[in-house]
């Protein structure tokens, strides 16, 4: 199976590409600039692992919640290459796909921070998820942590995830589901943009 994996929910652009059992990666300080390199990033990637992207069975991406400006070019950019391969395009929840290393563990808590002093997090036990995407103060997070002893805590900060990306589609055979319906979705968002909070009555 070829695959290419985007994540593009934090300032890090990370790319992945599976060809014959191998990941070929590269993660990329983006800041506010994912729009500007991501496509170059993916020629780049796999010009290097010697893959035409009439190869690729699917593309991968990070479903959110994390930035919105990220998730929709990561998005949208999977989007067209799906729609112009005719291949799926299979969107992650970006906290499952942050815990999924971790499955093996009693419970953890997948966080991501979001803007205004908040952070979207999930609590998983055993690689199952307890609670939905939430979004917490960091007070609220601490009484979490309070409340779970022992609990792992994984924050989703200068690393990339498009490996984990391809890991757990993999391993929770996300292709045997029909995958037409996110043509017509986008990323999970949570909070409204300032944009809609402005437009609010």
């Amino acid at each position: 199976m070829n695959l290419l994996a985007i994540d593009s929910c934090t300032s890090i652009l990370s790319i992945a590409v599976l060809h014959y059992d191998e990941i070929h990666f590269s993660d990329t300080e983006a800041g506010m600039r994912h729009s500007e390199l991501i496509m170059d990033s993916i020629d780049s990637l796999m010009k290097k692992a010697c893959i035409k992207a009439s190869d690729l069975n699917a593309v991968l991406c990070m479903g959110g919640p994390g930035s919105f400006t990220g998730l929709r070019v990561g998005f949208s950019t999977a989007k067209g290459l799906a729609l112009s391969l005719s291949i799926p395009i299979i969107p992650v929840p970006t906290l499952d796909c942050v815990a999924y290393p971790y499955r093996d563990n009693d419970v953890t808590l997948a966080v991501i921070e979001a803007r205004k002093n908040s952070f979207f997090y999930a609590l998983f036990r055993g690689g199952e998820r307890l609670l939905p995407d939430t979004e917490a103060s960091d007070s609220e997070i601490a009484a979490v942590i309070k409340e779970n002893p022992g609990v792992i805590v994984l924050k989703a900060a200068n690393r990339g995830y498009a490996n984990a990306l391809i890991d757990y589609a993999i391993g929770n055979n996300v292709f045997e589901r029909d995958n037409s319906i996110y043509l017509d979705k986008g990323p999970e968002y949570i909070r409204k943009t300032d944009a809609e909070l402005n437009l609010s009555p």
